[in-house]
């Protein structure tokens, strides 16, 4: 069973059809939509301020989730893949996103809908990623435009593909 706390009176919420694994830890003021997943080992702490994820949003194995205190809530979109071993931090996803394996989202940054962060950039603090773009590198700078392949190929395929792989587990 995963570790699910309260901290100072605030509780995890979840979504229906969610899948979290046995060895997730969910802590504080988190809620979440539906039919997300939390994989092995994945750390979603709400302790010093909220993490709100929409519907069909999957955190890979050993990704990171926090926020800053009194300065940084986490705020994350519809339709978002965060990468294994990732860490995202009191920063704002929107919808249609995808932070590959590795990657670092500091506080403040912004990426737009329709967007991609490879895997092992570095977010700096208060980036502000724009919709269709795919960055990479430390620090992160815009590589190219991302094409419709790419959001139906990556972008929508690996969320589509975590919630059938949820499905095993449930």
């Amino acid at each position: 069973m995963a570790l699910v706390k309260s901290v100072n009176g605030k509780s995890p919420r979840m979504g229906e059809d969610c899948f979290i694994a046995e060895n997730a830890t969910i802590v504080g003021d988190v809620s979440m939509g539906n039919q997300c997943s939390i994989w092995f080992n994945t750390v979603i702490r709400g302790d010093v301020h909220y993490i709100k994820m929409g519907n069909k949003v999957n955190v890979q194995d050993n990704a990171t989730l926090h926020c800053t205190y009194l300065k940084a809530p986490l705020n994350i979109g519809d339709n978002v893949s965060i990468g294994h071993n990732a860490i995202v931090h009191g920063c704002t996803l929107h919808d249609n996103v995808l932070i590959g394996m590795g990657a670092i989202v500091m506080d403040g940054a912004v990426v737009e809908s329709n967007s991609i962060v490879a895997a092992g950039a570095v977010v700096l603090e208060g980036t502000h990623i724009s919709s269709g773009s795919i960055y990479a590198g430390v620090p992160a700078k815009k590589v190219k435009d991302i094409t419709e392949e790419l959001i139906a190929g990556e972008i929508d395929r690996i969320a589509n593909n975590y919630v059938m792989y949820s499905g095993w587990f449930k």
